[in-house]
């Protein structure tokens, strides 16, 4: 296959995955092979509900629409344009992902695709439902595929490089047992938000899509808020307060009232509002339910800080608008070239020799 057949198939996996979204499910008689795969991928979504509990339907869904926003052909040449992939000699490359948040994997997956290299996957066991429905979807579509992909549930073996995520305890083993290996090994990293006070309501309210989007346990999640001193926190709980029904979905209540409880008995000073507790902490990983917050007294210092610390900030949001800065409400909704961790995985994967 060269580059053109590559785009073409994910381009149209893209519109396979686009008739699952969070406003309903629609068929659409127009799409390839679709009486074979839309039924099973129904199927696949509610057993991965079913399967994990932090797998709601909503979230699953918005994932399956965020891939088939990004999967536009517009986006897909745009973000293979820079590259040279005339050089590439297919490779296999392991990869290990988390289970974190639906179809957490699936940027890293389809960037060895296009690379022009052979994958082989090992699943977390918290998320095994939805890939493999898309990949026979992909082979159906363009059978050449079936050479390239390979799921396996043991130890990975017989591979070129690596792309491995975990926490950061497993990264400490991807390390030492992928050493030797081209790899690149992800740790834990959460998205933190900057805010001046001069923020609108809208701006406040997308933050909360931001914070409470898979229940915060995505890497992109907000987990820490950095404050001016004096901050006003009502604004930002009455701008958050449309998300209160989270607090109806009990493993988030159960981990709510458990930290809620911990910080009382501690008598760690707090904020909360019902579904959300604020801490004073100066970790950028925060618990479930729990948002940290920091205050700064000047911005080049705390640009300074930011600097030092950049190997735990996945992402910025704030309201400046810059290239380094993620949008209120979007932290969920990365394109195909924003990478995780600032580690460009296709250009690491075009100069494997």
């Amino acid at each position: 296959m060269d580059l053109l057949e590559r785009q073409d198939a994910l381009y149209k996996l893209g519109k396979f995955i686009g008739q699952f979204k969070v406003s309903g499910t629609q068929k659409d008689t127009g799409i390839p092979s679709n009486n074979l795969f839309f039924d099973t991928m129904l199927e696949q979504i509610n057993q991965a509900v079913h399967y994990n509990g932090w797998f709601t339907t909503d979230n699953v869904l918005y994932a399956l629409q965020t891939w088939s926003d990004v999967l536009e052909i517009e986006n897909i040449q745009k973000w293979t344009t820079s590259y040279n992939f005339s050089n590439s000699t297919p490779k296999t490359i392991g990869i290990v992902t988390a289970g974190n948040i639906p179809l957490v994997g699936f940027h890293d997956f389809i960037t060895v695709l296009m690379s022009g290299h052979k994958v082989m996957i090992k699943q977390s066991s918290n998320d095994q439902k939805l890939l493999p429905v898309l990949v026979d979807y992909l082979i159906k579509i363009e059978p050449r595929f079936k050479d390239y992909i390979t799921f396996t549930e043991v130890q990975l073996k017989d591979f070129d490089a690596v792309i491995a995520t975990g926490s950061n305890n497993t990264a400490r083993y991807f390390e030492h047992y992928f050493d030797k290996y081209p790899h690149i090994i992800r740790k834990n990293r959460n998205a933190i938000a900057i805010l001046t006070g001069d923020e609108s309501e809208s701006e406040l309210e997308a933050l909360g899509d931001d914070i409470f989007r898979y229940f915060g346990l995505g890497c992109r999640s907000v987990s820490k808020v950095f404050v001016p001193r004096n901050y006003d926190f009502d604004i930002l709980f009455n701008a958050v307060y449309k998300q209160h029904e989270i607090i109806e979905y009990l493993k988030y209540k159960n981990n709510y009232d458990y930290n809620k409880t911990v910080y009382l008995m501690s008598q760690i000073p707090l904020l909360e509002n019902g579904f959300l507790v604020l801490k004073e902490d100066i970790s950028y990983t925060s618990p479930i339910a729990t948002l940290f917050y920091e205050y700064y007294d000047d911005e080049s210092e705390l640009e300074n800080k930011l600097r030092l610390d950049k190997e735990q900030i996945q992402c910025v949001v704030r309201k400046k608008d810059t290239d380094d800065n993620v949008p209120f409400g979007q932290t969920q909704q990365p394109q195909l070239w924003d990478y995780a961790d600032g580690v460009d995985t296709m250009e690491f994967l075009l100069k494997l020799k």
